[in-house]
């Protein structure tokens, strides 16, 4: 991940840029993210954080992170991203009942009385629930303190702009401008 920072303490603005990197990587978003915009400005106070993701945050499915497949009526289901095995089983528990689904490894399950198709399209995570975890990291590397917070979203890009104090106009007009920039392909910030 690309890490600009627009700081005046370039010794502060270096190690911002370190502890940003840390704590996305910390928290797993580092490998989500293709650049970061941080600018500090403490003397107002004034932080703004501007990340663009390699992909817009979707929706997944059963489908999109197992092999999945039926021998007569039951079907099978192994699952090939295991950070979404807890949603995946209460999602199957909650469609056919604790009584047709059966775990039979860490990663391996069976539920009997089922389609593949109907099995495959449970939707394990939102794309919302990714926006509001890469929010929250970007939110846990901002100074401790900072109480009021204002969130631009489009596509892949989030941008949120934070201050101790009041927002005044010109805050969020600047934190505005930093997220158009970071939305425009191929254009320097």
């Amino acid at each position: 991940m690309d890490i600009e920072v627009i700081a005046e303490d370039e010794f502060g603005g270096e190690s911002y840029r370190n502890l940003f990197g840390e704590i996305m990587a910390d928290v797993g978003k580092a490998v989500q993210m293709e650049k970061a915009l941080l600018v500090l400005k403490p003397e107002i106070p004034l932080f703004i954080f501007s990340v663009k993701l390699r992909a817009e945050p979707v929706s997944k499915t059963v489908a999109d992170v197992t092999n999945i497949r039926t021998e007569g009526g039951t079907v099978y289901i192994t699952i090939t991203e295991e950070r979404y095995a807890p949603d995946i089983l209460k999602g199957l528990w909650a469609r056919y009942g604790r009584n047709s689904v059966e775990q039979k490894t860490r990663l391996d399950i069976e539920v009997r009385n089922a389609s593949e198709k109907d099995a495959g399209s449970l939707v394990v995570a939102s794309g919302e629930e990714h926006l509001k975890e890469i929010i929250g990291a970007v939110w846990r590397s901002m100074p401790e303190g900072i109480k009021n917070r204002h969130t631009f979203i489009d596509g892949q890009v989030i941008t949120v702009v934070a201050t101790e104090e009041r927002f005044e106009p010109h805050m969020l007009d600047e934190g505005s401008e930093y997220h158009r920039k970071m939305t425009e392909a191929g254009k320097d910030v």
